[in-house]
Order: structure tokens, then sequence, then C-alpha cells
């Protein structure tokens, strides 16, 4: 009855922080923290104390896992490279740093519990960097904090267990890398399994309640099989949350999605608030543990203060750097922008790429002329000047543009070295004295031995089908937009001051001191050093962190491009139509687009209306011999609104696919069509 009746207030205690929070402007993690403290000091309140497996494989996994679904995928993609630095290696440095700070500030520490030290407090926090996404912070600062957060505890848990072995016995450098590597490897091929067939079996069930209980399971059946492997449980229940939140959207119905999302964000409002609430719980047995001890509390917090300091400043160390490196990346993919657009330009009508293409493949093959291989490379060949003329179908060459100039010589305007070809089809191969090359690249300088090489390989390669062109066209769209926005939004260093501030320590922190074994030297020492570091960071970083984001006047977002953004993408919308994309129609009156939640409002209106065949005829059941869609005059209105929703939603995820649009924007576009589609399938459908 007494774990009942505290269960009940701690749930009142969080319903209440986050009410409160906001109002005092406060973050509400924040508050449960103060909370738990100061209910921790009660004479009436026994020791507090939770089993750390708890928090590691209880709480964690379904926490990442909806952080991982609501994270966009996209900008996941582009800021891999940040992230990944900020997940291995910052936390490895850290590690040693501070490890290093620890054996010397503390009597008797070995330089391996000082390493385990640090990489407990390493880590940020995926819960404590919830308080950033409230904040009016750059969305790509945003997206690099939520990546680092959901990867760097792998890294950190795999140098905790590492250097626990260390102190015991020496270890090996690359065993310790090749346990990490193995960690991730399996763990992100489990999560990716796991991610796949939640959505295979969620797609088959149409109740949207039941499918909710299902996805409650997934974190679980992702990091439980991978703990067991040896794997990383956590890096699991990130891919697996991954690969729902990219796929989900084309597979699960709208009543399943939000049903999900309302009810994991009861769940992320519950986890979230025990944890800080327990990590407050618990500070009053340490802190009277370590008065038992030689070095005493005051030490103790001056040593965590330092810690904090110390982290703060070996993470501005290394993002200064990262901002700098990030930069020129983004000028050198800037300056690619003109030769993609030309490309893109090229390519706007694959199959007529593809035929360009093969033209240049039968030509080699046909035994011609190197002239007239250059000259299909090129783009044109000059009659007055001796070369071949191209064959007929293929004067252009394949990346100039439909109604270019040609007038070019062969060969005129190139650069050694330049590709004329590209990626899109065959195998490539590297070229010999470094430079890029492919099938269909042809230098200016090239000798003929060199020419007839080429030739003899194209002679081998296929020509490219239109599905090959439009793949390539689609790596190109979605390099031109990761241009636009790596220049749209540039991290400069006030973004970069907000990503180090932003870098709270919280659960991760707290639950694996707890997993340090209990012969540790100075086991509560470290625990409270810990504990002390993420209730600082959270309390210091977490409560100043809107004051540094005013103090900082970030760069407001730009009402004018949001603004032509949104405008892009109605017109986009608005010019969809069910004959681009009749497998929308299809899918709709094989499911009815409905679910066992939602009534059919035009069952009855429908029940005495004439079953067709797929050629109109009566008697039929409406699918066609073939199971296929009825025809345009048999559909009712409420098919042709379902099938024109299910276009549109089909547009939208792929311009999510190419990023060409900002992910708010998608996602509020989205959210849209999925509450047309209910509010169709609750009302019937509309007047013709």
């Amino acid at each position: 009855m007494e774990l009942l009746i505290a269960g009940v207030f701690a749930l009142l205690g969080i319903a209440g922080a986050a009410l409160l929070g906001p109002k005092v402007r406060i973050a509400s993690p924040l508050v449960l923290v103060a909370l738990g403290i100061a209910v921790s000091f009660l004479p009436v309140v026994p020791a507090f104390q939770v089993e750390p497996e708890l928090i590691l494989a209880g709480v964690l996994p379904p926490l990442l896992y909806s952080a991982s679904v609501s994270m966009p995928a996209m900008n996941f993609r582009r800021e891999f490279a940040a992230i990944s630095g900020l997940s291995i290696v910052l936390v490895i440095a850290s590690s040693v740093v501070l490890g290093l700070f620890f054996a010397w500030v503390i009597p008797g520490l070995d330089l391996w519990w000082g390493i385990a030290l640090g990489a407990i407090v390493s880590p940020t926090d995926a819960v404590a960097t919830s308080i950033v996404k409230r904040s009016p912070v750059s969305s790509r600062a945003v997206a690099i904090l939520e990546g680092e957060s959901l990867l760097n505890d792998a890294t950190a848990l795999v140098l905790l267990r590492t250097a626990i072995a260390g102190a015991a016995a020496s270890v090996s450098l690359w065993g310790t890398i090749g346990e990490f590597a193995f960690a991730v490897a399996v763990a992100a091929a489990l999560g990716f399994v796991v991610g796949r067939l939640n959505l295979f079996v969620r797609a088959r069930i149409q109740n949207a309640t039941v499918g909710t209980v299902i996805s409650f399971t997934v974190p679980f059946l992702a990091s439980i099989p991978a703990e067991l492997l040896g794997a990383s449980g956590l890096v699991a229940a990130v891919v697996a949350g991954l690969v729902t939140g990219r796929l989900g959207p084309r597979v699960l119905s709208p009543q399943s999605r939000q049903s999900d999302t309302q009810n994991w964000n009861t769940v992320e409002l519950v986890l979230e608030g025990a944890v800080f609430l327990l990590m407050g719980l618990e500070l009053s047995s340490i802190f009277a543990d370590v008065g038992q001890e030689r070095l005493g509390v005051g030490p103790t917090l001056l040593i965590a203060l330092g810690a904090l300091l110390l982290t703060i400043l070996v993470r501005a160390g290394y993002v200064a750097p990262l901002l700098r490196g990030l930069k020129k990346r983004s000028e050198r993919t800037a300056s690619m922008k003109p030769r993609l657009t030309q490309m893109a330009s090229a390519l706007a009508d694959p199959a007529a790429a593809a035929e360009r293409a093969s033209g240049m493949i039968e030509a080699a093959r046909a035994g011609q002329g190197a002239e007239r291989l250059r000259a299909l490379g090129a783009g044109a060949a000059d009659a007055g000047d001796g070369g071949v003329q191209p064959a007929e179908g293929v004067s252009q060459g394949l990346f100039t543009p439909p109604g270019a100039a040609t007038s070019q010589a062969p060969g005129a305007g190139w650069a050694p070295g330049e590709v004329v070809g590209g990626p899109g089809f065959g195998r490539g191969a590297p070229a010999r004295n470094g430079g890029p090359t492919s099938d269909l690249a042809l230098r200016a300088d090239l000798g003929d031995r060199a020419r007839r090489r080429i030739k003899r390989r194209l002679r081998r390669r296929r020509p490219p089908t239109v599905a090959d062109m439009t793949r390539f066209t689609t790596r190109i769209t979605r390099t031109l937009a990761d241009i636009d926005y790596l220049v749209q939004a540039p991290l400069g260093w006030r973004e970069g001051a907000v990503v180090v501030w932003a870098g709270m320590r919280g659960a991760v922190t707290v639950a694996a001191a707890q997993t340090l074994p209990q012969d540790t030297p100075n086991r509560s020492l470290l625990v409270l050093i810990a504990f002390v570091v993420a209730a600082l960071s959270l309390l210091i970083q977490g409560g100043t962190l809107p004051l540094v984001i005013r103090w900082l006047k970030l760069a407001p977002v730009d009402a004018e491009l949001a603004a032509d953004e949104r405008a892009r993408l109605f017109t986009l919308l608005s010019e969809t139509t069910l004959d681009d994309h009749p497998e929308a129609v299809d899918s709709t009156t094989t499911t009815s687009g409905d679910s066992d939640d939602v009534p059919d409002a035009d069952a009855d209106a429908n029940a005495d209306r004439a079953p067709v065949t797929g050629d109109g005829t009566a008697g039929g059941d409406g699918a066609g011999a073939k199971g296929g869609a009825p025809p345009p005059a048999h559909r009712t209105p409420k098919q042709q609104a379902l099938a024109l929703i299910a276009a549109k939603r089909t547009v939208l995820l792929d311009a999510r696919d190419d990023g060409t649009f900002n992910a708010d924007t998608l996602d509020a576009a989205l959210s849209a069509l999925d509450a047309e589609q209910i509010a169709l399938q609750l009302q019937g459908a509309p007047t013709a």
C-alpha cells in the first residue's frame, strides 16, 4: 500500500511539474530534481535506492526509442558526421581527461577507476536534451544535440566496462576497439530488423489500440537480445526507432500513428519525470554515506564542480574545430551546386537521359572511333574540325541540359579529369592517378591507349535503365537539398555556444554510476561525484540556458523563407493528381482507408449500390478481374477523396526523403493530411 501511495504522489508531482515549469520559466526536469532532493531529506522518507538495471534496461530503451521515432531521419543523416564525432571522439577524450583529473585530486584513486568515472559523466542525456527542444534554438543545433544524446551512451558504457576490466587486469587497445565495433554493429543490425518487423506486423493490424500496445514492446524486443549478445541495447532501441519513424508514415494508418503519438507522449512524460524525481530522492542517502568517508562532503562537491567545469571546457575545445570543419564542408559542397544543378536539369527526364547514355554505350560497342566517343562524351561534334557526327538521338552529352547549345568542339571547356559520366549506372573504376572517373568519364588529354581501354569497358557494361537514371536523379536532388540546408542554416559561434552549454548530464550518468562494482575503491564517493555532476549540470546549465540563448541573440527564423517554403509545398500538393499516382487508388480501395476504430459512415449509404467489375459491368466486386481498383466512373466521392489524400501523402514523403523541405514544415503538412483523412472517415463521403 505504501508503494502504491508513493506512486500516486509521484504521478501527481510529475503532472504538477509539467504544468508549473512553463509558468515559472523553469524546465520541469529541474523542478522534479529539486522536489526529489527536498523530499529525500524529510525524516519520514526512508533511504531510497533504485536498481541501476531498472534504469538502464527498463527506462532508457523506451525513452530513447520514443526520441528517435520523433527525430527526422533526414536531419540525422545530414548531421551524422558531427553526431558521430561528438558521440565517439568527444566521449573518449572527455573520459581520458576526466580520468587524469580524478586520479590527481582523489587520493589513492587508480587511473583506470578515474577513467571509469570519466566515462560515467561524459555522455550527454537525451532526457536532459529535451530542455533544448523547448527553446528557440537552431534546428541544426537541436538535431546535433539530439543525435549525440541518442548514440553516446554506447561509447560511454563500453568505455566503462573496459576501464573496470583494466583496473583488474591489462586490456588491449585493439580489443577495446573491436568490442565497441561489435557492440554497435550487432545492435544496429538487430534494431533494423526489429524496426522492420514491427512495421511488417503492424501494417496488417487495423486496430490502432492493439498496434500501440505492440509498439510498447519494440524497444525491449530490440534491446534485450542485443544485451544478451553483448551488444548495446540502447543503440538497438535507437535504430529501431529511426526505422519506425522513417518508414511508419508509409505503412501505418493515420489512426495508428496518432494513437502512437498520444500514448508515447504520455509514457515519455511519466518516465522522464520518474528519472529526475528518483535522481533527487537518492541524493540524501549518498550524502550520508560520503559523510563517513575520509574526504568528506565539502571537498567532494568541489571535485564535482571542477569535473563539470572540465567537461564544459573539453566540450568547447572539441566543438570549436568541429564548427570550422562544418563551415569548410558547407563551402566545399556549395561550390558543387552549379555543376549539380546542370546535371539535375539534364536528367529531368530520366527516360531521355537513359536513352542518351545507352546511345553512348552502343556507340562504343559498335567499335566507332575515339573521336566519336569524345564527341559523344563532350555533347557535341565539330564537323568542321573533322570530328565524326554523333549518332541520331544522342547528339547531346549525358549531362547537357535538353535544348542547350552544343557547338563546342570535342573537349572544349574540359578540365583534365572532369567527370562527364556519372555514378548512376555501371560499377565505375577508380582513376589510376587519383582523380575521380567512371565508365563514361573522358579526359581531354587521354591518349589512344586510354581511350581504347574505356571503349572496352563500355562494351562490357549494360545500358542504364530508366530506374537507374531515376535513382541517380534522386541522389542529385537530395545532394542539392543538403547543400541548401547547410548554406541556409550555418552554424556560427553562437550556435556553437548553445551546443556546448546544452550538453547536460542526466539519467544515464546516474544509472551508470550505480553499476560500479561493490568492491570499487571509494565507491560512495565516486557515485556521489557522478550524481552531483549530473545535478549541477541540470541546475546550472539547464537553469541558465534560456538566459544564455537570450544573451547570445541567436538569429531568428527567416519568416520570409519559411513562408516561401510553405507556399512551395502548398503548390506541390495542389498540383498532385491521381493520374500521377495510381497506386494511391489501389491502396485506398483495397483497405478502404479505414481501421476498426473508425466507422465507415458511407457503408449504409452505399449498401444498395450494385458492385461493379473492373471494366464497369454490374455484378462484380468492384475490384476487377485481378482485384484492382474500380474505374474512375465507379468510385465514390469518398474513395476519390481518400485516394487524393494518399497521393498527397506519397508526394510529401517523397519530398521528405529528398530533403527538399524543412522537417517541421513537412510534419505539419503530414499532420494536416492525417487529420483530414480521419475527419473524412468519421463524417462520411463529401458532397459531390
